[in-house]
């Protein structure tokens, strides 16, 4: 609750989350290009928090921030395909070169507009899906959607998993592991996709060495999706950082995704691998871990390590997010309302 109240302390007058606030000094980041993905997560957390703890009434203490941090994200949003748009390098994987409409941050769109009931998730579902899978189903309607699933089924390659981003003539085939186990846990994929997902993730070997890589298949050097800025201080190489390297953060998410489509004894051993992750080095909780020879890399002691694992757990026992499914929220706009 006290890094919640922190972050909404901070919020900006249009209603953005920072993605960064220093507790010594108070000093607030909001990223190079803007920062769009702190926002959706610190929706999500207060969603999940009065979840489970209703006694806090949590959304009607943060009200207002709620509503400017929902009219921020909706104006990020495209008028016709309803999916939010960001700059290149703006969320999580923050030197990856994703942009326009990334996978990522709209199947955490779809989730905080169902857990909010705001209008048009099921139109931002169904937008999802026709974008990101633009090889299956039927031909969008805006000329605009079907420029650009245009472009990806001329060039692109079909495959299981939905594409990383789609940016006007460019997309991403990489395979953005947290991306595609989002809309699986989330329910953007139905059960029969949601299975194809997690077969393709194995099929890749994004498990191996340890649960689980960012990518399936690393950005290279020779790729046109490759920046310069990638290569700076050689962190996001091959198989390293967001660019192919195993995050035990990942992993939980992983867990989830495994127990979500049935997979119940995979899922407990993916568990264990994880928490081997965490315990190198005496309990380190390294940041991530070189995609193939398994060495740990990164910064130590990252909470969200534990927290990602203690949430795996938990959901072992009960499903915490709505899984493989197609059944529509109830719809609203989020209401007009003061400071919190």
């Amino acid at each position: 609750m006290a890094g919640l109240e922190f972050l909404a302390s901070r919020q900006a007058e249009n209603g953005q989350i920072p993605n960064f606030v220093a507790p010594e000094t108070g000093e607030t980041d909001f990223w190079y290009l803007g920062c769009i993905d702190a926002t959706l997560w610190w929706l999500a957390a207060v969603a999940f928090w009065s979840r489970h703890f209703p006694e806090d009434s949590v959304e009607e203490r943060f009200r207002g921030r709620i509503d400017a941090a929902l009219r921020w994200l909706l104006c990020q949003e495209h008028q016709k395909i309803r999916l939010l748009q960001q700059n290149e390098a703006s969320d999580w994987a923050d030197i990856m070169p994703r942009s326009g409409f990334v996978l990522y941050t709209n199947a955490l769109w779809y989730h905080v507009k169902r857990v909010y009931s705001i209008a048009g998730a099921e139109e931002t579902r169904n937008d999802f899906n026709a974008l990101f899978s633009p090889f299956t189903g039927e031909r969008p309607e805006y000329r605009r959607m079907r420029l650009l699933t245009r472009y990806v089924r001329n060039g692109g390659k079909r495959g299981g998993l939905y594409l990383s981003y789609v940016n006007f003539s460019t997309w991403g085939g990489e395979g953005d592991v947290f991306g595609n186990l989002l809309a699986v846990l989330f329910g953007l994929a139905d059960e029969g996709r949601a299975n194809r997902i997690v077969d393709e993730l194995l099929a890749a070997g994004v498990d191996a060495p340890n649960p689980v890589r960012a990518v399936c298949d690393p950005i290279r050097p020779c790729s046109p999706q490759w920046r310069a800025y990638m290569g700076r201080h050689r962190q996001n190489a091959e198989y390293q950082y967001h660019n192919g390297g195993a995050w035990p953060f990942l992993g939980g998410f992983w867990v989830m995704a495994l127990a979500s489509v049935g997979r119940g004894p995979e899922a407990v051993d993916a568990l264990s691998r994880v928490a081997r992750m965490n315990s190198v080095n005496g309990w380190a909780f390294h940041e991530w871990f070189h995609g193939r020879t398994g060495e740990p890399r990164g910064m130590p002691g990252q909470s969200w390590n534990a927290a990602a694992y203690i949430l795996a757990e938990r959901f072992l026992e009960r499903p915490l997010f709505r899984g493989p499914e197609s059944s529509s929220p109830p719809k609203r706009r989020p209401s007009g309302g003061g400071e919190a």
